[in-house]
């Protein structure tokens, strides 16, 4: 007889590989608040169940930790108990076998220090500090956007009144239904039963069809005046916000138009300017006055806007271009994408050109797929990391490689190659090794390769913003690293009546955080001027229908054809279609009305 025999696939191991998958996507839905002192006891069980038992560390170490963990959940912890799971823990991490054992043991000395006073409160009050949050989208949504009012609205065909409710939070939803980088999907309870919810794609459905909306009625005056320094999201979500509040809110802002990053940094393919003006016209006619090509340090100061305003909010973004700090980067032929991305007219030809972009982000893949649309022979995306660690979002990685892009990762830029006559002719660069995770991601470093040179006639950089921080720093403004220092609530201190926020303060983020720094600032200047405005869109939500959630596939956007809107810098992406909208409205589990949710009243009518 054969010493091997094939062995059968059992049900029994399927079941159990169900079993995992099935925890996989409770993980990635779990909601905001829950116990962390509970999870990590949960996460200790599971690594228990995975020991094979061999060392002591694992086998009597994480079953000791358990159960120190499960006293603390009982109330019964004591301070000393605290201290042995230290003890225990940094034990296990030195003398354990495998990964198993010391990785389990080092994520409890971890959650010691991120959720410290959690482990207290468990000692001292025999409960957690955390805060359950019933509605993981709304919580995650930075605005904090009614999804799952707004998806039932939507659902029931009532279009105008989804726009109504988005724009109680967010003054944006046009801009969000196509940009979004839609963070209210990361813990969608729907992940349990299948996939997220495509909340971004119901709205965009919503925007699409709901026509014009017009703003809702402002509240009396009140005759408090707000300056607001910078017309991008934050700003123009401020005065928004404090326009309907009753303030007279006026907007300045150095450019010619409004919009910010949105209109100057972001490709019409993805952005047209027609969602954007439809969203800021609705801004406008709530009152808000705006003075374009107005600077502050240039064409007036902060001094004089404090003395004439009740108060300033400054949100002037960051758009300047942040520099490689590599030779030759000043030669011709090397351009900012920044800049690139901000023409709308008089855009460079690149026809015939080979084009190399620095960079692993949305700016990188936007200027990597602009350069193709402006006729480029071939451009290839430089990244020092890999691929998986790009923070451009997925789906604009794989749209750009459909466009006929390379990227090129584990490679970064040492110097700018020029012609006899200083144009650019290459650029060279120093293949990488990935390494040691340092601050959550793997950091590279210089591979034992020689130095590769990449031919080209074009680079765009694009590997990060500043802000133009120095007007305000000179009038008194702190500031740190260039950015706007300011507290959470937006005020700068030190300066009464002064407020920022977005970009300025943060560094270069998202859209969607902008506009929460908007909205934070609005209710902060309300409060300040002792007026405490609420601001409410008045809306019956549909009810929520009971019935069986079986298991549907998630409906994906899809996209013009890689090789026409290539082409082109039309809008490249497809709108659900009716049929579509409908199954995917049907997927939402409605958490505002079931589970946790139910006993908290469901949701907040107004702020």
């Amino acid at each position: 007889m054969s010493r091997l025999s094939i062995t059968p696939w059992e049900n029994a191991q399927r079941t159990v590989d169900d079993l995992y998958a099935d925890l996989e996507r409770r993980i990635s839905a779990a909601p905001c608040g829950n116990c962390p002192v509970e999870l990590t006891s949960a996460f200790l069980k599971l690594c228990l169940a995975q020991s094979c038992g061999k060392c002591v560390p694992c086998r009597i170490g994480l079953d000791r930790l358990s159960a120190l963990l499960n006293q603390l959940l009982d109330g019964q912890g004591s301070p000393e108990d605290l201290d042995t799971i230290l003890r225990s823990a940094q034990a296990i991490v030195d003398s354990a076998d495998c990964a198993i054992g010391f990785e389990a043991a080092q994520m409890v000395l971890d959650g010691y220090v991120a959720f410290h006073d959690d482990y207290l409160a468990h000692v001292d009050q025999g409960s957690c500090t955390a805060n359950f949050k019933s509605v993981p989208c709304v919580e995650l949504c930075p605005a904090h956007v009614d999804v799952p009012g707004y998806i039932s609205l939507v659902g029931e065909e009532r279009y105008a009144d989804a726009i109504r409710l988005i724009r109680k939070d967010n003054p944006f939803p046009s801009v969000c239904g196509l940009v979004c980088e839609h963070p209210c999907e990361t813990h969608c309870r729907r992940s349990i039963v299948d996939a997220p919810l495509n909340i971004r794609g119901v709205k965009r459905f919503a925007v699409d069809h709901a026509g014009e909306v017009p703003a809702p009625s402002c509240a009396p005056s009140s005759g408090k005046t707000i300056a607001i320094v910078g017309g991008g999201p934050s700003g123009l979500t401020a005065a928004y916000f404090l326009s309907l509040m009753g303030h007279k809110a006026t907007v300045f802002e150095a450019k010619a138009k409004l919009g910010g990053m949105l209109r100057y940094g972001i490709p019409s393919y993805r952005l047209p300017a027609s969602y954007l003006d439809r969203d800021i016209n609705c801004i406008l006619s709530t009152g808000v006055e705006v003075r374009t090509n107005c600077a502050v340090g240039r064409d007036i100061t902060l001094k004089e806007l404090r003395r004439d305003y009740d108060s300033v909010y400054v949100a002037i973004g960051a758009a300047l271009h942040k520099p490689l700090g590599i030779p030759g980067e000043d030669a011709p032929g090397v351009l900012s994408a920044i800049k690139l991305l901000a023409l709308r007219e008089d855009r460079p030809d690149f026809t015939g050109k080979h084009v190399v972009v620095v960079g692993g982000g949305n700016v990188a893949m936007d200027a990597t797929r602009t350069a193709v649309r402006l006729g480029a022979e071939s451009v290839k995306c430089v990244y020092r990391r890999r691929i998986s660690d790009m923070t451009a979002l997925p789906e604009e990685v794989e749209g750009a490689m459909a466009e006929g892009c390379e990227i090129l990762p584990l490679k970064a830029p040492v110097r700018v190659e020029t012609g006899a006559e200083g144009q650019v002719t290459g650029l060279v660069v120093q293949p990488q090794v990935i390494g040691e995770v340092k601050g959550g991601r793997p950091a590279p470093r210089d591979a034992d390769q020689p130095q590769e040179r990449i031919p080209c006639d074009v680079i765009l950089m694009a590997v990060g913003q500043t802000v133009d921080s120095k007007p305000f720093a000179a009038e008194g403004v702190p500031t740190k690293w260039g950015n706007i220092v300011a507290s959470d609530d937006g005020s700068i201190p030190g300066m009464e009546g002064v407020f920022s926020g977005g970009d300025c303060v943060s560094g270069p983020a998202t859209v969607i955080l902008a506009i929460e720094a908007g909205k934070v600032a609005a209710a902060s200047i309300d409060e300040y001027l002792v007026c405490h405005t609420d601001i409410s869109a008045n809306l019956e939500i549909p009810p929520a229908p009971f019935r069986l959630k079986n298991a549907t596939g998630r409906i994906d956007l899809t996209e013009r054809e890689a090789s026409w809107r290539k082409n082109d810098f039309e809008l490249l992406e497809n709108c659900m279609s009716e049929q579509e909208m409908a199954q995917e409205c049907s997927r939402c589990l409605r958490c505002d009305h079931y589970g946790h949710a139910g006993f908290k009243g469901g949701r907040k009518a107004a702020w």
